[in-house]
């Protein structure tokens, strides 16, 4: 789980309807994949494939009648792969799910850019152990994309010395 549900589970509140799951399977990507869930419960399914400038393989959302759209975040970067690996057990609303690690969350925000996904590291950083996170980041940064980089540049310089 990516997204502000996970951002929730590190203590960051952000008001939002629907939930993120993020995978680096390209099977979900083929519409096939998915005739089950529209089949068997009533869920549909809308994949949006990525071009080749596009940071993303795709997404796909799932949605059903009266309930709130889940999208699932397909990854195409290698060291994206870390995200799903680094990901750590949680209980939300008693469903164990594997939601991804603060860090992880603030790579994906940096890899994404944009104005929200700024404000939500800083978030993430308020409500963590800033120094050692902060490290992890400066490390963690380099296999991002120019952009990336530049909006941690960009954050780090406008926070205080940790």
């Amino acid at each position: 789980m990516i997204g502000a549900a996970a951002m929730a589970v590190h203590g960051v509140s952000r008001a939002t309807r629907d939930i993120d799951l993020f995978t680096l399977s390209q099977e979900c990507l083929e519409t096939s994949f998915w005739t089950s869930l529209r089949t068997t419960a009533s869920i549909e399914a809308y994949v949006r494939k990525g071009d080749a400038a596009d940071p993303l393989a795709g997404v796909v959302r799932l949605t059903a009648a009266g309930e709130n759209p889940l999208d699932v975040v397909v990854g195409k970067s290698s060291w994206q792969r870390a995200v799903t690996e680094r990901a750590q057990d949680a209980v939300i609303e008693d469903v164990a799910v594997r939601v991804a690690g603060a860090l992880d969350l603030i790579l994906l925000k940096l890899y994404a850019a944009g104005p929200q996904d700024a404000w939500d590291v800083e978030q993430l950083l308020t409500g963590s152990d800033e120094p050692a996170l902060v490290a992890q980041i400066d490390v963690a940064v380099r296999a991002l994309p120019p952009d990336g980089r530049a909006l941690w540049a960009r954050i780090r310089a406008g926070r205080r010395p940790a």
